[in-house]
């Protein structure tokens, strides 16, 4: 069974609040880039199974406005203490023990670690700013980091058009 990881980073945070690195929250901005990643999803015909989203704030807030531009039903959601991490190492094996059953997961994280997860699975670098999205094929998740995975699609979809290749 082929897979297909969603790499979401969050949204902009809001550095003028003075907050734990955790409970950081999104900025205006972030409130504005978000939705337009759910939107793209959703127009990429992209049925998410399982998002598993980083335990910060900024993150679990962009997942909420990701998903409400989803549609039904709406994907199961894991709040993972092991994507709050700035590791791409750590996110690597993350995905190496997402559940088999799961056909397309998001993964809701933090850079670097996410720009150098879609490195390791695809041998490509993307860059991934505040609220990008890359799309990637997988032939399993307990094979990821082989190299091997497919960059369908990378960039922000607040900044304008992302083609999402064929597989």
């Amino acid at each position: 069974m082929a897979h297909t990881l969603v790499v979401v980073r969050h949204a902009k945070s809001d550095w003028s609040v003075l907050a734990d690195d955790r409970d950081r929250p999104l900025a205006t901005r972030g409130r504005r880039q978000a939705p337009a990643v759910g939107h793209w999803l959703a127009g990429q015909g992209l049925r998410i199974d399982l998002a598993v989203v980083s335990i910060a704030q900024r993150a679990r807030s962009t997942w909420d406005l990701v998903a409400r531009e989803l549609g039904d039903p709406l994907p199961t959601t894991q709040e993972a203490a092991a994507a709050y991490t700035f590791d791409g190492d750590a996110l690597v094996d993350l995905v190496c023990a997402l559940p088999e059953s799961a056909g397309t997961v998001a993964l809701v994280g933090h850079n670097p670690a996410v720009e150098e997860l879609v490195e390791s699975l695809t041998g490509v670098s993307a860059a991934m700013p505040t609220a990008a999205v890359a799309v990637i094929d997988l032939e399993q998740w307990s094979r990821a980091g082989d190299g091997r995975g497919v960059l369908r699609a990378a960039g922000r979809p607040a900044d304008g058009p992302l083609a999402l290749s064929a597989p």
